[in-house]
């Protein structure tokens, strides 16, 4: 299942191209970004680039596998990596109302930054409005590149519900702010007073009085005044937004398509790959993650299932053949040492004349036994009443270790089947991407026994990505 090596993304080369400033990975929900931007940044720094990642993950998974407490709208320093090379690696998480509140106060007097941020409509919008998150990260990324800090800024883009949404939502919100519905509410405060009263006529003041009805009028003003102040204070969102989108599209900029080898998640890399080409977004290639193997990929599925169903007759063969020869056997028991004849003989049950009962004694008796003619307590009695409860106990149960290894066998076969019917399924899911984009080079990542928690987690799976590796990984013997 080896990829055609024309279409294999050769990572390193990327990386340690000082040209290369963006690495953007992008990507639905659930597939591996923040795991992959992170194995990147830490290999891009242990080869000696001065590299920030940016990441807008709430799980912090990131923070816990560089070993950092807790990460901040601040870059820190990732301690623990090899910096032979001259490298440093930094990771930040975005924090959207400080990003937003930074944008305020970089951009207006004291005075206008505190009413901005007193206003409640700007408190709402700051903390989750639609679209805000995916904004303030391209706010973050024009922030990071404008200090000239770091020579790679490496992206985790926002988990969102479409991979789409880290391109759209910018302009969405952008267009809302900007929007005419906007501008019209702030008509009155940009004019103010008399000139204010003078444009708006009879039908904009029913207009805005049902506004103020519907949306209610405190709601009213705090838009007016929130969107008039941001307004004159650094010009349209829009503008803003369109600022960033052209340094995404700029030389230097990088987009890596993040997947999983399952059907949505190729539709929507697939998606994603065709937005990119639309946009004229610079669009390196398709990493391809928990890519599943197996070390015995020449047993098929069919013929591991037909082993298995072959170790079950078998197995059940063999008990029915045990339990017959239990039955057969049942009425055996060992003989000891200086006993005659063998107690299951037809001598033993009831016969007048087995040894034990035509010993008599000198006196006429009937022997030592008693005058009951019983033997009971005699060794002979002894024996032969454990010989009995020998035979009785359950000493003839089958054997259990031959059927117990087939068992396990063609258990392990079937497990078997199904890892390579998972591998059939992949493999078509990853032809069908190919199929429709023939251009896209592609990493794959093998699936992992567990999550990556630490440097050393991350580094390996960097090795994976710069060498096409999608074995299983090694286990320490």
């Amino acid at each position: 299942m080896s990829l055609d090596p024309a279409r294999v993304l050769d990572l390193d080369p990327l990386l340690d191209d000082p040209d290369t400033r963006i690495v953007v990975c992008c990507g639905s929900g659930g597939v591996g970004k923040t795991t992959t931007a992170a194995a990147l940044g830490l290999r891009a720094a242990e080869r000696g680039r001065k590299v920030v990642v940016l990441t807008i993950d709430p799980a912090r998974r990131l923070a816990q596998s560089m070993g950092i407490d807790s990460l901040d709208n601040v870059p820190r320093r990732v301690k623990g990596i090899d910096d032979s090379a001259g490298g440093e690696l930094h990771a930040m998480m975005l924090d959207m109302k400080r990003t937003f509140d930074e944008i305020v106060e970089a951009h207006a007097d004291g005075e206008r930054a505190a009413v901005i941020l007193n206003n409640p409509f700007y408190q709402s919008l700051s903390a989750g409005f639609a679209g805000t998150q995916e904004y303030m990260a391209m706010e973050k990324l024009g922030q990071l590149r404008a200090r000239d800090e770091w020579d790679l800024i490496i992206v985790d883009t926002p988990p969102s519900r479409s991979a789409l949404d880290f391109l759209d939502a910018p302009k969405r919100l952008g267009s809302f702010l900007d929007g005419r519905l906007i501008r019209l509410l702030t008509a009155p405060a940009k004019l103010g007073g008399r000139a204010g009263m003078k444009f708006l006529n009879v039908g904009m003041s029913m207009m805005t009085g049902t506004l103020g009805k519907l949306l209610g009028g405190q709601l009213l003003k705090d838009v007016q005044t929130f969107v008039a102040a941001m307004d004159t204070t650094f010009g349209g969102f829009r503008t803003r937004a369109d600022a960033t989108y052209k340094l995404l599209q700029a030389p230097g900029t990088a987009f890596l398509v993040v997947a999983a080898p399952e059907r949505d998640a190729l539709r929507e890399a697939a998606y994603f790959v065709e937005r990119l080409a639309a946009e004229d977004m610079p669009f390196a290639g398709l990493v391809l993650n928990r890519v599943h193997g197996s070390g015995a990929a020449h047993l098929s599925a069919e013929r591991a299932l037909a082993a298995a169903e072959n170790l079950d007759a078998e197995a059940a063969e063999d008990l029915e053949s045990t339990a017959v020869e239990n039955l057969d056997d049942a009425r055996i028991v060992d003989q000891e040492g200086g006993k005659a004849g063998l107690r299951n003989s037809p001598d033993t049950y009831g016969s007048s004349g087995s040894p034990a009962s035509e010993t008599s004694a000198p006196d006429g008796s009937e022997g030592p036994a008693g005058s009951d003619g019983s033997d009971e307590g005699s060794p002979a009695a002894t024996d032969s009443t454990d010989a009995t409860d020998r035979t009785d106990a359950p000493t003839d149960t089958p054997p259990h270790g031959h059927r117990t290894v087939e068992q396990l066998t063609a258990g392990l076969l079937r497990l078997h089947a199904e890892r390579m019917q998972l591998l059939s399924r992949e493999q078509r899911t990853r032809d069908r991407f190919a199929a429709l984009h023939p251009e896209v080079a592609v990493a794959e990542v093998a699936a992992l026994p567990g999550d990556v928690h630490d440097l050393a987690g991350l580094r390996d799976i960097g090795d994976r990505l710069a060498a096409n590796r999608p074995e299983l990984p090694e286990t320490d013997a």
